[in-house]
């Protein structure tokens, strides 16, 4: 063994299984339950917390409930509590007392147990937390779950967090917020407004985000009527983000439409190009192949069309195959555009012209016929021709208009006011009979044979 290998260090050991424990655990999304506090250390700040021992610090809830607490850890944990302390300090100069009259008492309690614990459930059990509360003559609805305390204690934690300047919380509230299903149409521009007012710039991102997304039927909800009259300038900068997204949605879209134009120009002069000139490996039969001028051609399609043609030549189904049908279309789109059909060398440009000439007449002629229709139909009124020679009917007739004419002529009316003119067994049109006016024979010398009819 050489000197050179004996003076090369050992490897470092590899990590060990706590390590990767924690590298396990940094990977998961952070829960309320999650914290590196010991659990035995949380249990002794919550003792310090509910038993009050060595409380200075009074904190007057909404409702006039009070909860205890020590201004040392509140002074470390915030400045602006540090100084709310220095001045609310009593006549004695022992006890303190803050005033949060719009806070909740359980908004309050998980406020002050995140500065004691760093965790923001309310207790370790449910039991505890009503015995507490009851310990303060306080009526309480039950609460066990963090997710739900958070869904109902989000809003104002995060706005403690911003007015008492603690980041931790801020954060915590933020990512609570922020997962999915929490911002709806419903909850996003309150979520808007409170991200705006709390300094909170990917909470806003999110919501200005969904706003842009589903603007139509955001825009229709009461919150945004709310948030009209409240504040119309988040409004205009709302519609001025969803209209300038708009504008740079519809650029992105006209370049792209743009490049796909381009790309099919391409392809039509690589299919010339095959045609008139040839390539490497096709090309017309009357001309040689480019041999020995290389594989690349500098028409970037020219393989694409020359792929798709051998197909197309070659297919049993052109009828029903998605590929002969777009090299069809290629065919007819360069029949189109094509100046000089006449000495073009692309097969079918010529007769495709021709048919599109025809085309184009019977276009013309069968959207004229459509014209004369639409306006014959709408000289007509409300009255479709079968009910107008209904009335025709009813008011030419020589008949004596008695009651009981009245009544019979009517009834027919209602029998077959949908069956004009009807088909009889005898193959020809019945029209109504009134009376003696018209005879057999006259009536046979009047109906139009269905031969007729449709010869005419």
């Amino acid at each position: 063994m050489s000197t050179s290998t004996k003076n090369i260090p050992k490897p470092p050991p590899l990590p060990r299984v706590t390590y990767q424990r924690f590298q396990a655990s940094s990977t998961r999304k952070p829960s309320g339950s999650s914290r590196l506090v010991p659990k035995e250390a949380v249990e002794t700040w919550d003792k310090v917390l509910q038993q009050a021992l060595g409380a200075d610090t009074v904190i007057q809830t909404e409702g006039n409930f009070r909860l205890s607490a020590h201004s040392t850890f509140l002074s470390a944990a915030s400045p602006v509590l540090a100084n709310l302390l220095d001045q609310s300090r009593d006549s004695n100069g022992k006890t303190y007392l803050i005033n949060l009259p719009a806070v909740p008492f359980e908004v309050a309690y998980i406020f002050l147990r995140f500065l004691y614990t760093s965790w923001y459930v309310l207790m370790s059990s449910n039991e505890n937390f009503l015995a507490y509360k009851a310990s303060l003559m306080i009526i309480h609805k039950p609460c066990s779950l963090e997710e739900e305390e958070m869904n109902k204690c989000a809003f104002p934690l995060m706005l403690l967090s911003h007015w008492y300047s603690i980041p931790s919380l801020k954060r915590v509230c933020i990512e609570f917020l922020s997962r999915e299903g929490h911002i709806n149409r419903e909850t996003v521009l309150d979520m808007l407004q409170l991200a705006r007012g709390c300094d909170a710039t990917r909470l806003s991102f999110l919501c200005i985000s969904m706003v842009i997304k589903d603007f139509e039927a955001i825009s229709l909800t009461e919150a945004w009527k709310e948030m009209k009259e409240s504040d119309p300038l988040l409004e205009q900068e709302l519609e001025a983000v969803f209209e300038a997204q708009t504008e740079r949605q519809e650029r992105r879209l006209k370049l792209e439409e743009k490049k796909t134009y381009l790309e099919v120009y391409e392809a039509l002069e690589a299919l010339v190009h095959i045609y008139r000139e040839g390539c490497v490996t096709i090309g017309p039969r009357d001309k040689p192949l480019k041999e020995g001028r290389g594989t690349v051609c500098e028409f970037r399609f020219c393989k694409g069309v020359e792929s798709a043609l051998r197909h197309f030549l070659g297919c049993k189904s052109r009828a029903s195959c998605s590929r002969c049908k777009r090299m069809w279309q290629l065919f007819q789109l360069h029949a189109c555009v094509c100046d000089d059909s006449d000495s073009c060398d692309v097969p079918l440009c010529r007769s495709l012209m021709e048919k599109r000439e025809i085309r184009k007449k019977y276009e013309y002629k069968l959207r004229l016929l459509a014209e004369k229709v639409v306006t014959a139909k709408n000289s007509l009124g409300p009255f479709s021709a079968r009910l107008f020679a209904l009335f025709t009917y009813i008011f030419d007739t020589k008949s004596d208009m008695t009651e009981s004419g009245y009544h019979e002529t009517f009834g027919y009316r209602r029998e077959i006011n949908i069956a004009l003119p009807v088909l009889s067994d005898d193959n020809s049109y019945n029209f109504f009979k009134s009376g003696d006016e018209h005879s057999d024979d006259s009536n046979k010398q009047n109906k139009p044979n269905r031969n007729d009819f449709r010869k005419q």
